[in-house]
């Protein structure tokens, strides 16, 4: 009988020891992922205020943004988008394991913690499928207060108001929480 449990028990331990490493395997994707994601947006956030300063950025970001996450969802076969708690576009609202991560994310930064990296993950239920799920912080930096920041151009808020007339996502500061990267990797088990 203790033969049988002390194999029951060595089995137990080697499936918890990798479900561990598939979910360190993910996590590890899901940073690649959103480290792609982040490089593309910045990098046509940057273009469109060359070309045409805040106002053309907005746009941008209206038009642009979701075909970067759309294209990085359609890649991987997983749900790939950004959120906050306070959201310009009201279809980034965060869902309610998403609100539960952001207010985790504030309450670590609020103790201390670097937002460089910030992020949580876990595998969990979402539309009652098992799921892999995935967020890291996003840091205001000085070129999002320039659409996201107190006071704005007069002629980015317009635009704002005119793009996204239930817009809450301004008044951050450098170093502040603007959100969140979001990811959503199915699982084949249930």
């Amino acid at each position: 009988m203790k033969t049988i449990i002390a194999v029951m028990l060595a089995l137990a331990l080697t499936q918890c020891a990798a479900m561990a490493e598939k979910v360190d395997v993910r996590a590890e994707k899901s940073r690649a992922t959103v480290d792609e994601y982040m490089q593309s947006l910045k990098g046509e956030l940057q273009e469109g205020m060359q070309q045409g300063g805040p106002v053309n950025a907005i746009g941008v970001c209206k038009l642009t943004a979701p075909g970067i996450a759309g294209t990085y969802s359609a890649k991987t076969g997983w749900e790939v988008g950004r959120t906050s708690l306070r959201v310009r576009n009201p279809e980034n609202a965060p869902d309610a394991w998403e609100l539960g991560v952001l207010k985790g994310f504030e309450k670590r930064k609020a103790a201390g913690e670097p937002l460089a990296g910030m992020e949580f993950y876990e595998v969990t239920r979402h539309e009652g499928k098992k799921v892999f799920r995935y967020m890291k912080a996003i840091p205001t930096a000085g070129l999002c207060t320039v659409c996201h920041g107190d006071p704005l151009d007069p002629e980015a808020a317009k635009q704002i108001s005119e793009l996204y007339p239930q817009d809450q996502a301004t008044g951050f500061r450098v170093g502040d929480i603007r959100g969140a990267f979001t990811i959503i990797q199915p699982l084949t088990s249930d």
